[in-house]
């Protein structure tokens, strides 16, 4: 599985920020306001501009399915074998078994591939765990991630290990534009790190509330 390109832009000169939430106010209307403090700033990751990543037309023109995207660690199953996502990205010399997905980004240094899961290496626990779980969920080959709470640092909050389907979860009815998503992010779906486009013919495509600066 190849890196997914993002449905716009980057700007390389605009770099994301950290923020913490600090009060929450209620509106006029009911509704509630979060008010975040700026704490730093992530390197490596930037803004996206309102301009399509050409090749992600398809995306803007209502074209393909919205999913969850999961915030945990991606998962190959291929028969009886597990490998696990892994981004030999700046130079880093990958491990013994690196399947790589593409060639290295020239601009952000990503390598993304695959290593063997290995049930001895501690690493591997919790993935391990998430899918023996998970393996009736798991009988068909491809990816899936691997979330809970000892992978990634729980961003998704699970309080068991366990394995998903990539683009199992569809989400109806989303936006298909900048400002549209954005508000998307911060109103209706809040708990929601991204969504990844899939085409029929296989295409992808994704975006991220950090994309527009929203924390996560």
């Amino acid at each position: 599985m190849k890196k997914i390109p993002s449905l716009f832009v980057r700007d390389y000169e605009r770099i994301i920020t950290d923020y913490e939430p600090h009060s929450v106010h209620t509106m006029d209307d009911g509704s509630v306001s979060m008010a975040y403090t700026i704490t730093g700033s992530q390197k490596g990751r930037f803004l996206a501009t309102k301009e399509v990543t050409p090749g992600c037309e398809w995306v803007v023109a209502g074209e393909g399915k919205a999913t969850r995207k999961w915030d945990g660690t991606a998962v190959l199953k291929e028969g009886a074998e597990l490998f696990r996502r892994y981004d030999a990205k700046h130079g880093k010399t990958p491990p013994d078994g690196f399947r790589p997905c593409q060639d290295p980004d020239p601009i952000t240094g990503h390598w993304p591939g695959w290593v063997p899961v290995d049930p001895h290496n501690p690493a591997d626990k919790y993935i391990c765990e998430a899918f023996g779980i998970s393996q009736s969920d798991c009988i068909m080959d491809g990816t899936y991630e691997a979330i809970g709470p000892k992978i990634n640092g729980n961003r998704e909050k699970g309080n068991h290990h366990r394995m998903v389907r990539h683009g199992s979860h569809v989400f109806p009815e989303v936006p298909r534009d900048y400002d549209g998503l954005k508000r998307w992010f911060e109103e209706v779906n809040a708990n929601c790190e991204g969504i990844v486009f899939h085409h029929p013919d296989g295409r992808m495509c994704k975006v991220k509330r950090s994309d527009f600066g929203l924390p996560w």
